[in-house]
Parts: C-alpha cells; sequence; structure tokens
C-alpha cells in the first residue's frame, strides 16, 4: 500500500490533499511538494503552518467523496473483527458505495473484487480507492454480483464474502460455491425482513456459526454532576449477519 494523500492539519482545520496539489483556504494558499511526507510541515504562502499526517482508517469516513450514507465505522470494525480479512486474503464484495469498507479491507492487506451497479458510484469508488492508497489491492467492477455468480463460482475461492446489497439473500443461498471451507460471510442491512433472510439463506446453505446483531452504539457524557449515557439517541445503525461457510 502506498500513500496516495496525506492529512494536511492545524489546529481544528484538516485537509485531505495529495502530492503536487494546491488548495485555497481562508488561511493561505497550500501547495503541497511532491516529495511530501508524513511529519513534513507545510506552510501557506501568508505564513500558516499545516503538519503533514498520515491517512488512517478513520480518515476515509471523514473524508473520502461521498456517494450515499456510507457504512459507519462501528460496523466496518465488526465486519473487520468477524471476518478476519488480513494480508493475502481474497475478499469478494458487493455494494461498493463509498467504498469505505472495501477501503478498510485493502489496508488491512486483502486483496479485494468490489461490485457496484451505478456506473458513476463505481467510478467515484475507484478515485476513492487511489485517495486511500489501495487501487493496486481493491477492483472496483461496475456491474451486478448476481449475475456474474456462475464465472466466480467456476474461478478461484475466496476467504470472505461482504455485501451491502438488497438482494443479498440471493447470493447468499450460493455462497458456499464461492467461498473456501470455512470462509466467512458478512452481511450488512439497514432493515429487519432483508437481515431475516440473509440469516435463514445462510442457514440453508450449511453455514455454520450463523448469527445476527443489531449495531447499538450510546455515546457518554461526563460533567461535574457525574457520568450518564448521552441522551441525543441510541445510535442504531443498521443489522449484521455474520456466518462461516462449510
Amino acid at each position: 500500500m502506498t500513500d496516495a494523500a496525506y492529512l494536511l492539519v492545524h489546529e481544528d482545520r484538516e485537509y485531505l490533499l495529495e502530492p503536487g496539489e494546491e488548495f485555497g483556504t481562508d488561511l493561505g494558499v497550500i501547495e503541497v511538494p511532491e516529495d511530501v511526507a508524513a511529519g513534513d510541515e507545510v506552510e501557506t504562502h501568508l505564513g500558516t503552518v499545516f503538519e503533514v499526517r498520515a491517512l488512517r482508517g478513520p480518515d476515509l469516513f471523514n473524508h473520502l467523496e461521498r456517494t450515499g450514507a456510507p457504512m459507519m465505522p462501528r460496523d466496518v470494525g465488526l465486519v473487520m473483527g468477524h471476518t478476519g480479512a488480513s494480508g493475502g486474503d481474497r475478499v469478494l464484495d458487493a455494494g461498493t458505495g463509498t467504498g469505505i469498507l472495501a477501503a478498510y479491507l485493502g489496508r488491512a492487506g486483502a486483496d479485494v473484487t468490489s461490485y457496484e451497479v451505478d456506473p458513476e458510484f463505481a467510478e467515484v469508488a475507484r478515485a476513492n480507492m487511489a485517495t486511500a492508497g489501495v487501487a493496486d489491492r481493491v477492483e472496483v467492477r461496475t456491474g451486478d454480483l448476481t449475475e456474474e455468480l456462475d464465472a466466480l463460482a467456476e474461478g478461484e475461492p475466496f476467504d470472505a464474502l461482504t455485501l451491502d446489497t438488497g438482494d443479498a439473500p440471493a447470493v447468499v443461498e450460493r455462497a458456499d460455491e464461492l467461498l473456501a471451507p470455512g470462509g466467512r460471510l458478512a452481511v450488512y442491512s439497514p432493515f429487519v425482513e432483508g437481515t431475516r433472510e440473509a440469516a435463514l439463506a445462510a442457514r440453508e446453505a450449511g453455514f455454520s456459526e450463523v448469527e445476527t446483531l443489531e449495531t447499538i452504539q450510546r455515546e457518554m457524557d461526563f460533567s461535574d454532576r457525574g457520568s450518564r449515557p448521552s441522551t441525543a439517541g441510541v445510535g442504531h445503525t443498521g443489522y449484521l449477519v455474520f456466518a462461516r461457510a462449510p
């Protein structure tokens, strides 16, 4: 993986910029050197100093170009933890969207083939993979995964299958043909109905360790009076189905 972009930070300001890029701000024009590296300092033409920092995983969620609601870091963390995707693994992904999950998988060292049905979304995702420095590990294909199942099933098996699509249950029905023995399945859905269908399809396909989780996260408030969970909301994002291939 190579760093294709860096964060330039000054106090509460941060900008995601690439080597050689010029960017105008009210603090002055930033000219990023071609040979910039993490730890360097870049000064605007008005004398404001920005610190150059390496791009980290959470920065992807904050700064990559969005084509809709991306998968939240809390959900990405569960997918990464339950699939165990790492260097050398082959991951088949569908529902690329902004590409947050695909980028995380690529930065973990996995080789990812990701399908996105919307051509414009796919183009943005490809640019995001370059920004994240994982274009050599993440291939974003324009198309519907369900139409490629026969061809993919005849090829080398994948170590993990990650789905964020409305037709995920149809893919899960054939997931055992796509995954290596013991390979991991992860399905994200914002709706209970699709989640139930995916879980049932996994069981019917002979998968083991099938479990379904609702992702809820609450922030904590600390004050002189005491500490308690925030009243801002329960922080629900979606549902995740995990399973292990036979």
